[in-house]
């Protein structure tokens, strides 16, 4: 059978067009968050914090901030949209057409890679009028960005297979996202860390997103930029995977 890439490509700009709808709380509202908390970190301990790891403070957290709001909105673009296929009932729609596995994978996760990268940018743009970022290197800080949108927008998917209610995804949301994200050295660097803590936050993938895009904006990095990379995709792989297996069984979908 081939690839149905035109149903996918229209599956693909209705996901986008879903979140560009209500753009104010998928666009706006996360940026806002994240200079906020900018703003506290920076008036609370700014001050006494010039530099961290030889990075201006408020240059290394934006790095982190940025970061953590565009694979937190990947996370929540898939999830969201297949829970609330379940629970609205209209699941349906994205079974009826001769859309197949990989069809579907491909357009769920490249729509939350999209507003990934759409909440990066309209960060990058905002925090910019209040702290003076640049790029040491675009090329690593897009690629980085790109891999870890991709990596929650799969972790997304699958958290949307198999939650059945809104209730399940915040659970999701809540024990394994925000952990994750808030010890992935967003707002330290883990060399600051005692030895033991640090070699665990090395197994954590989040902290090798945030370390490789922060390095790609101020030129510093905790970890090796190569094992990271390919320590996030061998994830994406693996899920990737995991995923196109229940989409060709139906799991938790097609009953």
């Amino acid at each position: 059978m081939s690839t149905n890439w035109f149903g996918a490509f229209t599956l693909l700009k209705k996901e986008v067009y879903r979140f560009l709808k209500v753009y104010h709380q998928t666009l706006f509202s996360p940026v806002v968050n994240i200079v906020l908390f900018l703003a506290v970190f920076n008036l609370s301990v700014g001050n006494h914090i010039q530099t961290i790891e030889g990075v201006d403070f408020a240059v290394f957290m934006s790095a982190g901030l940025i970061m953590m709001a565009s694979i937190q909105n990947s996370f929540a673009n898939s999830s969201s949209s297949f829970v609330m296929g379940k629970v609205m009932g209209h699941i349906v729609d994205y079974l009826i057409p001769p859309l197949g596995a990989l069809e579907l994978l491909f357009a769920f996760t490249l729509g939350a890679i999209i507003r990934g990268i759409c909440v990066g940018i309209v960060a990058y743009l905002t925090i910019l009028i209040f702290v003076p970022l640049g790029f040491h290197n675009f090329f690593i800080a897009f690629f980085y960005l790109f891999i870890g949108c991709m990596l929650l927008g799969l972790l997304g998917v699958l958290c949307g297979i198999i939650s059945e209610s809104f209730d399940h995804m915040s659970a999701m949301t809540s024990y394994l996202i925000t952990p994750l994200t808030f010890l992935s050295g967003t707002f330290y660097s883990t060399n600051s860390l005692p030895e033991f803590w640090k070699n665990i936050s090395h197994f954590n993938p989040f902290f090798y997103m945030i370390d490789g895009f922060r390095f790609g904006i101020t030129g510093h990095n905790d970890g090796n930029l190569f094992l990271g990379s390919t320590y996030i995709l061998f994830i994406n792989l693996i899920l990737g995977i995991a995923i196109l297996r229940m989409f060709k069984a139906g799991y938790r979908i097609k009953n």
